[in-house]
């Protein structure tokens, strides 16, 4: 199976979903490794299935173009999205590459093909005519999680780098606890550093968690109506507000120490960690600067359990920051590699769900579970996610995507109380299992349920989305 870091399980980039934004906007990066920016005469983008259907709500037209415009995910000035935007339907042309201006007339030359390619649901093609009457066409596939896999590729991002501890499903990880003695976290760190340096991981999952916190902040912090149509209103900067009772303070340090002598009581904590989840996903609806945690739509969970565990529970700061984010994400990894993280393939099981079981992991892992109990942890969250459907109302990851992920913060959070205090010898499912279940309920689901805005709550609560 392919190998995957934990930083590809943990990108940082824009909402709001990582397989109909990032990964459309990826895509559109390769496409210009690809072709002679200098001869182009047109281009046109094709989005089909799940990218047609709800693209326009996603997002997706934007990050083609932005992605066509050479600007990055990860580094985007997120506040000039609208400037950037603005400025191509104002001008009918593409600044390609940054580097030439190319006619360009977004509501002609980006086409929603509502049929779906066999490969996956979520595909797209890039097609550029050169001023010779020749050109090139490529079809990408936005697998989930932001990743990627051009038509014809046989593996997704195939590596050629042999890790220390191949880890493929939850036996394989078992094994290499009992055969070398070391925790979940020591074991994917030893095989990050067939990546990187110590140094280079160490910085880059704290660089995560700042990025995490800083979304959370400034969605604890903005006030408004999302955008999209739908009228959604924010509720985090309310909630914040309402919790500390005005009380001020000047920097997030600051906010944070406030929060964490503000009571450990069950309600309040309950309260602080919707909060929590509420900020990343309005941000993450708003076109935020996000974390992929595996997924946008699914965003919210692992930085609101965590901001849960700095704040409410004994923790080694950075040294359980990253003890988390390992044992994270490899859990998340092994989801992908046995089943999905893709809502257009398994609904918001592969989202919410694989979420919360992460988070669930990472908790134990930090509370000092054993590595059974850690497993047993992220197959409790799972066990009561499997079956659920992606049902985004309007196209938009707001109704009902941004409530789910404050219940998938705190099933993960009880998931890992009931984890703590059970004997795993006595557990009668495994998380192997329960990810074979989970990929078999994918699909026995019917496609209506699977982001495409067709079925469930999409189509049973009434409103009027503007086309564009």
């Amino acid at each position: 199976m392919e190998r995957i870091s934990v930083f590809d399980i943990f990108k940082i980039g824009v909402g709001p979903s990582s397989s109909h934004t990032m990964g459309p906007w990826v895509a559109a990066l390769h496409f210009l490794e690809k072709i002679d920016i200098q001869q182009v005469a047109t281009i046109n983008v094709k989005l089909y299935g799940s990218l047609a259907k709800t693209g326009r709500g996603h997002g997706t037209d934007i990050a083609v173009m932005l992605g066509l415009c050479g600007h990055h995910p990860t580094t985007i000035d997120v506040e000039r999205l609208d400037e950037y935007i603005t400025g191509i339907y104002t001008t009918n042309t593409l600044p390609l590459n940054g580097a030439r201006n190319v006619a360009f007339h977004p509501l002609q030359n980006i086409e929603f093909i509502f049929e779906k390619l066999p490969f996956h649901p979520n595909a797209l093609t890039f097609v550029a005519e050169y001023k010779n009457g020749q050109g090139l066409a490529e079809t990408y596939y936005s697998i989930g999680g932001g990743f990627v896999i051009q038509e014809g590729d046989t593996v997704a991002a195939e590596q050629t780098v042999r890790l220390p501890y191949p880890i493929d499903r939850e036996s394989d990880l078992r094994h290499w606890v009992n055969e070398t003695g070391m925790t979940i976290p020591e074991i994917v760190f030893q095989n990050e550093l067939a990546w990187r340096s110590a140094e280079e991981v160490r910085n880059g999952l704290l660089n995560i968690w700042r990025t995490m916190l800083a979304c959370i902040y400034k969605g604890c912090h903005s006030d408004g109506e999302l955008p999209g149509g739908l009228e959604v209103q924010r509720r985090a900067h309310k909630i914040n507000r309402k919790l500390l009772d005005e009380i001020e303070y000047t920097t997030m340090n600051g906010w944070m120490r406030t929060i964490k002598i503000s009571g450990a009581s069950f309600t309040n904590v309950t309260k602080w960690v919707s909060c929590f989840a509420l900020a990343v996903n309005e941000e993450n609806a708003s076109f935020g600067r996000v974390v992929t945690a595996p997924t946008n739509g699914a965003a919210g969970v692992i930085p609101a359990v965590l901001m849960y565990m700095l704040c409410f529970c004994e923790n080694k700061g950075e040294d359980d920051i990253i003890d988390f984010l390992l044992t994270a994400g490899e859990i998340g990894s092994l989801f992908k590699k046995g089943s999905t993280i893709s809502a257009a393939m398994g609904g918001c099981q592969a989202e919410i769900g694989v979420s919360s079981a992460m988070a669930a992991a990472a908790l134990t892992q930090c509370q000092g579970g054993t590595a059974r109990q850690v497993l047993m942890a992220a197959e409790i969250s799972m066990e009561h996610h499997l079956g659920l459907t992606c049902d985004p109302v309007g196209g938009l990851v707001q109704v009902p995507c941004i409530e789910r992920n404050t219940m998938g913060a705190m099933k993960a959070i009880t998931a890992s109380q009931i984890a703590l205090n059970s004997d795993p010898d006595k557990a009668k499912v495994s998380l192997d299992s329960v990810i074979k279940t989970m990929w078999e309920t994918a699909l026995d689901m019917v496609d209506k349920y699977k982001e495409t805005s067709e079925g469930g709550l999409a189509l049973n609560v009434s409103v009027r989305v503007p086309e564009c």
